[in-house]
């Protein structure tokens, strides 16, 4: 597990974390390094039966923000942002860890997929995005970032990445875009892509477990990432260290990337 430095980076940030669910999560590591750097956490989760699984990770962050958000369900996503608006009145970081196909779609071949299963893929994965940020930015009154999180697979074939691919290359067009359009407000975007990952979403993927050795083999670091190391990544993005930097994707995946 990678060592979170104590410190104060985000000492009196705002930080809203979507899409933990559970200590597996990204999300929760990414969460889980702002707090220890002076952030207060609003945490999401899904649904009730998502519930006992975050609950405790709010309390251990002293989360005084924690709903529910199902960004497929009308209102839900709205109602985070009226709770943050009336609890902090600003927001400084907001965060979307969200990504989701149907099963048949997600493992099939790209040639198969249903219509209906790739909007449901673009809309979870990729609007929700859009529509996060069209929220949090009259929020970020002083400024802000907006992150999201990636893969690999958006930019090359990854095997049995299938649909998801497509639909990660168009959340890293969003990011762009989005940075362009919020340049002058002081908001920064940006997408994180992490390499394989032991989370219950990527467990979804065929042969994940063969992704998984492959890239221990391939990287040059020559082991896995863990969530903290896509926190503190996350983290140096919202600081005034990375003040100059948006409409990236950043690769957090021991080099792995590089490879041929």
């Amino acid at each position: 597990m990678t060592q979170i430095p104590d410190g104060q980076a985000l000492a009196g940030k705002h930080a809203l974390v979507l899409g933990v669910a559970n200590e597996h999560s990204i999300a929760y590591g990414c969460a889980r390094v702002f707090r220890r750097l002076g952030a207060q956490i609003a945490l999401t989760y899904l649904n009730e039966k998502a519930r006992p699984h975050v609950e405790p990770l709010a309390r251990e962050l002293d989360a005084p923000i924690f709903a529910p958000c199902d960004v497929q369900k009308e209102g839900d996503l709205d109602a985070v942002f009226r709770q943050i608006a009336e609890t902090w009145g600003r927001l400084d970081i907001a965060l979307h860890s969200i990504a989701f196909a149907p099963k048949a779609d997600l493992q099939g071949r790209l040639l198969d997929s249903s219509g209906e299963g790739f909007g449901v893929a673009m809309d979870v994965s990729c609007h929700s995005f859009i529509r996060m940020a069209r929220l949090a930015a009259p929020l970020m009154t002083e400024g802000g970032t907006l992150l999201t999180m990636s893969y690999h697979g958006a930019n090359k074939v990854v095997p049995n990445y299938n649909l998801m691919g497509p639909v990660k290359a168009a959340l890293e067009s969003a990011v762009r875009y989005l940075a362009y359009e919020l340049g002058d407000r002081d908001i920064r975007v940006h997408a994180v892509s992490p390499g394989p990952l032991k989370t219950r979403a990527a467990s979804g993927l065929k042969d994940f477990d063969l992704l998984l050795n492959e890239a221990v083999e391939r990287a040059p670091i020559g082991e896995l990432v863990d969530i903290d190391d896509v926190g503190l990544t996350a983290a140096f993005l919202t600081t005034p260290y990375a003040a100059r930097l948006t409409g990236m994707t950043l690769y957090v995946d021991g080099g792995l990337s590089i490879m041929a």
